[in-house]
């Protein structure tokens, strides 16, 4: 791990200015900010894990969690509420067996709810590993749990 996160720190020349992209890419490697990264950041900035915890728990995009191999965020913003996203977060957690904000035990699956993804002429949006998809339904969303290898997602419409 520390040669990994050693690596991501010579691409920005070790300037400690640099500590957000150096984080989203450490995020990046290990699909969240595990805590030895995080010592291992401030010890090659010469930054104090204080600051490093600091600049973590500002940005909501930072994860000290580990995070599923496939990530959804569903936005519940007012336009993707009115039509339904409350329906499809009820059936996206019941499929995947855990609360929203949580990640399953086998770290496949990541299950989010956002305020808004500005996304609404499209609403409601279910976004998988950063791939937009619109006009979501409950089928649709089984649809694509199952298409990801999500075992119990069963659409009838098949």
């Amino acid at each position: 791990m520390e040669d990994k996160v050693k690596n991501i720190i010579k691409k920005y020349g070790s300037d400690k200015s640099f500590i957000v992209p150096i984080l989203q890419d450490v995020q990046k490697e290990f699909n969240y900010l595990p805590k030895d990264a995080l010592c291992a950041v401030s010890a090659h900035l010469s930054v104090p894990i204080s600051r490093v915890y600091e600049v973590v728990t500002f940005y909501k995009a930072f994860s000290l969690k580990p995070k599923g191999r496939y990530q959804l965020s569903l936005c519940l913003g007012t336009a993707c509420h009115v039509r339904g996203a409350e329906l499809i977060a009820g059936n996206v957690t019941s499929i995947l067996g855990i609360k929203e904000g949580d990640t399953t035990a086998d770290l496949e699956y990541s299950f989010e709810t956002v305020g808004c993804l500005g996304a609404c002429a499209l609403g409601p949006v279910l976004v998988v590993n950063g791939e937009y998809h619109g006009h979501m339904n409950i089928a649709k969303s089984t649809k694509i749990l199952k298409k990801l290898g999500k075992k119990g997602a069963t659409n009838e419409q098949d």
